[in-house]
């Protein structure tokens, strides 16, 4: 493991300078641990999946109660939005991180500790909070460490982390759930784990170098940069991270002018419309969906997910892999295209009575694998690229909080719209939601494809 980040500014400008050539594996590393984040994102969110059958007879929850028990982590992650970004802005990436991966495991620990509904309500708060910092400086620390050749790539490992979280919780809700009844108190009592791993790890990772610039530590972005890239890499960087900082004014009333104002639309709407094309039927209420509406018994509801925790993590890897090739745009397309088929076709099987499991399942694997090849990571990607550098965690933030606003949205009125629209109702919906998102992307979406985020950011002056 790399040694703790030396802090004193001329030893930082001594080892920058001693750097003739990058390091791609510290690069790695640094995005790995970063992304670790993204890994206990996605257990937490998807951990109430298989927890929620059980839950929910243990205190025995109403359709309300259910929504509200699978939609407290959510008010959290709009908390947490709101304070990532300003905090982040303040008192840098890293330390920010840190506080997130603090709450993770008190918040594993407490949800597996409550003795009543409000008392785990509270504990999947503090979860959200950690949720909502994490999504947020996650993807953009990457960005501002990463070079631009590479840089979607890299974003995108968050999201691998993320769909990684969500096949393990899967993974670890069907195997406990032979346990019987109690056996959701240690569903969410594994994340402990990885939350202490994720702290420690932060110990060894560098500042954002485009943070440092802003607060006048130029020596020690320097040497992050040149560890990075290379020295003579690391020699041009600056001064365009520089001259970009010195143009902007670091004020939110930025955002409103005439380019920037561009930006913020389609941040905001991309960010809306990830959440409300209907994953999170499938990430938060798949266990409800497979047992009620198909007749399958609660291990076999759980087990099922576990499949499609498997798709969702295969898929990622094609987003990773072609994300910097064919593009942010392109993938957008043909992921919110994929989407629209599949849940407008689920919306005519669930029309058969009873209906056929056998044509539920592999449309509900072809939605989960459109979304993670597109959607899922390149929404992501696009947010921590198109914003000014002083302002970026606070723009980031608007935008993500306004993420989290429509996931709670969609959480807390899914079991109510499955009601009083039916199940095909729902799907019809969610499915002409993504034919919006896909004309929404094709014409308003520029692509960021092996741009600079200081060329990205000029683009918008122009």
């Amino acid at each position: 493991m790399p040694e703790p980040y030396p802090r004193d500014a001329e030893t930082s400008r001594q080892a920058g300078a001693a750097t003739t050539a990058g390091s791609r594996t510290f690069l790695y590393f640094v995005s790995l641990v970063a992304a670790t984040s993204g890994l206990l994102f996605g257990f937490d969110i998807a951990v109430i999946n298989g927890a929620i059958l059980f839950l929910r007879e243990e205190f025995a929850l109403s359709e309300f109660q259910t929504e509200a028990a699978a939609s407290n982590l959510l008010f959290g992650c709009v908390l947490g939005a709101i304070v990532a970004g300003i905090l982040s802005d303040r008192f840098g990436r890293r330390r920010v991180l840190l506080l997130a991966a603090a709450l993770f495991g008190l918040s594993a620990l407490g949800a597996a500790l409550p003795r009543n509904l409000w008392e785990f309500g509270a504990a999947r708060f503090a979860g959200g909070v950690a949720i909502g910092v994490a999504a947020l400086l996650a993807p953009l620390y990457i960005a501002e460490i990463a070079p631009a050749r590479i840089r979607g790539r890299l974003v995108a490992l968050n999201q691998m982390a993320i769909v990684t979280g969500i096949l393990l919780a899967y993974f670890v809700n069907w195997t406990l759930s032979f346990g019987g009844g109690k056996s959701w108190r240690w569903m969410f009592a594994v994340a402990a784990v990885p939350s202490l791993a994720f702290f420690i790890a932060l110990f060894f990772v560098p500042e954002s170098p485009r943070w440092l610039v802003e607060i006048g530590r130029e020596e020690e972005a320097f040497r992050v940069l040149a560890r990075v890239s290379g020295a003579a890499s690391a020699e041009e960087e600056l001064p365009r991270i520089r001259d970009a900082i010195t143009e902007e004014s670091g004020t939110l009333r930025q955002l409103f002018q005439p380019g920037y104002r561009r930006a913020l639309a389609i941040a905001v709407g991309l960010a809306i419309l990830q959440q409300i094309t209907g994953i999170n039927t499938v990430l938060c209420y798949g266990s409800i969906l497979f047992k009620e509406h198909l007749g399958n018994t609660d291990n076999v509801a759980i087990g099922a997910n576990v499949t499609i925790g498997a798709v969702n993590f295969l898929a990622t890897f094609v987003a990773l892999w072609w994300i910097d090739r064919a593009g942010r745009k392109t993938l957008l397309m043909l992921s919110a295209g994929g989407m629209a088929f599949c849940q407008l076709a689920l919306g005519f099987a669930f029309q058969q009575q009873p209906p056929s499991a056998w044509v539920v399942l592999p449309l509900v694997l072809g939605c989960v694998a459109a979304f993670a090849v597109g959607i899922g990571p390149a929404t992501w990607v696009v947010l921590s690229e198109i914003f000014p550098t002083r302002i970026r965690g606070r723009a980031m933030g608007i935008a993500t909080v306004a993420l989290w606003i429509a996931c709670i949205v969609l959480t807390m009125t899914y079991l109510t719209l499955v009601r009083v629209a039916g199940v095909s109702g729902a799907f019809w919906i969610y499915g002409s939601i993504c034919v919006f998102t896909f004309l929404f992307v094709w014409r308003m979406l520029p692509e960021t494809k092996g741009k600079t985020l200081e060329e990205i950011e000029q683009n918008w002056r122009t």
